[in-house]
């Protein structure tokens, strides 16, 4: 054979090897990433069930890695999945008998939860991890009704293990980036945040015909915006416009990074006692003026142990002392802005017994910024559930709010002067 034919055909045959070692690792890759995409896949889902009790079955192409917790005000049963991904269709995992609602979504790089809600109090009876045909398998939940000392027992036993999270590096304050941050804060411009409570994967208090906080609050959020048409000076930022999840922490921090003026948070929770109702004013402090307004901040700051996350009782960047002497000074504005709601609010809208509240809300943490949590009403109440989705009441309510806020910006702008 010819010197040249034999090069060509070494040139080839090393062509042909290196083709090969490509489309061999291109191979491998694609699997590897393949494997890794599908760590774990929930590839189907179902609930059956009663009034009494029901069954939930999720099927995994692989074996899940999950934990099994619970939240009240309202009830829930949480399933957090690690490196799973939920891809049954919406339809498939429906609520129906004990179940109220059921939600779910991506809380991390490596973590899901489902989130189931209780129309009563109601404990896991029993899981099992059955093995299907090839390897894949089904988690089998059966929830059944129970006693509230129950569920509360259960509740207490738990132990959630949550992440810290410095408020500054939490993902959701990437959210406030856009926000202008006042450049004097002894100029005229009032910046006010308004704060719609929960949101996304939190959505919540329930009320009894199926109205969610998340959404009234959102709503309450915009309709008060166009109450402030009719104001000047007062420079409006929200800490969320869309049903996004939205920590605790982020939404503090938003109002530190504006050097707001006041913070504005709305909520409209979900109580044991029916019968009660009504809209109440809470300002921050370490002990709580009573059980009631104690038990109504526990709820609200499980809104981050949601998620999977905790805060700090303070921020980094101010400690000790410093945090004390500022909350001393916003403080004192804080509890002028509570009771000019309140008495705007007297003959015009239902009130709670002694409306203005303290408590150890964290969304009321910031020691630099005038903060005020309001309860428009509560959800477990149906004469309250039926107002808090009114569109004239919520306009009515609003233009009393800002009337109320546009006197106290005017009050604070004198007292620059």
């Amino acid at each position: 054979m010819r010197p040249n034919l034999i090069r060509h055909k070494h040139i080839w045959q090393s062509l042909f090897l290196t083709l090969c070692l490509t489309l061999l690792t291109s191979f491998v890759q694609s699997i590897g990433a393949l494997a890794q995409e599908t760590t774990n896949i929930a590839y189907s889902a179902r609930v059956v069930g009663d009034n009494e009790r029901a069954r939930i079955l999720i099927d995994f192409n692989k074996e899940p890695i999950f934990k099994i917790r619970y939240l009240a005000n309202p009830n829930r049963i949480i399933v957090d999945l690690e490196q799973t991904k939920l891809a049954f269709a919406d339809e498939q995992l429906t609520a129906r008998g004990i179940l109220s609602d059921i939600r779910y979504g991506i809380m991390s790089e490596d973590k899901s939860r489902i989130i189931f809600s209780l129309k009563t109090p109601a404990v896991l009876e029993d899981q099992q991890l059955q093995i299907l045909e090839g390897d894949t398998y089904r988690l089998v939940m059966d929830v059944s009704i129970s006693e509230q000392d129950d569920f509360d027992a259960v509740l207490k036993e738990q132990n959630w293990e949550v992440v810290e999270t410095n408020p500054s590096n939490d993902e959701s304050v990437e959210k406030g980036s856009r926000i202008r941050v006042s450049e004097n804060k002894n100029s005229d411009k009032f910046v006010l945040v308004l704060d719609a409570g929960h949101g996304g994967i939190d959505g919540g208090a329930e009320g009894r015909n199926g109205a969610i906080e998340k959404d009234i609050t959102l709503d309450f959020v915009n309709d008060l915006q166009k109450a402030f048409e009719e104001y000047d000076g007062i420079e409006l930022l929200l800490t969320r416009d869309s049903d996004q999840f939205m920590s605790l922490s982020a939404r503090v921090q938003i109002a530190r990074d504006a050097e707001a003026d006041l913070l504005i948070s709305i909520h409209a929770d979900s109580i044991r006692q029916r019968s009660l109702r009504g809209a109440s004013i809470y300002t921050l402090s370490r002990e709580a003026s009573d059980e009631f307004a104690s038990n109504l901040a526990d709820a609200e700051n499980l809104t981050d142990v949601l998620a999977g996350l905790h805060i700090e009782d303070a921020p980094d960047d101010v400690t000790g002392i410093l945090v004390d002497l500022a909350r001393r000074e916003t403080q004192g504005f804080s509890d002028v802005m509570a009771d000019r709601i309140v008495d705007d609010f007297k003959g015009q809208i239902r009130l709670l017994n002694n409306p203005h509240r303290r408590a150890g809300f964290r969304v009321l943490l910031a020691p630099d910024v005038p903060s005020v949590l309001i309860e428009l009403g509560f959800l477990s109440n149906l004469t309250d559930e039926k107002l808090l989705t009114d569109p004239k009441w919520r306009e009515k309510t609003t233009k009393l709010l800002a009337k109320s806020i546009s006197e106290y910006q005017k009050a604070v702008l004198r007292d620059r002067k």
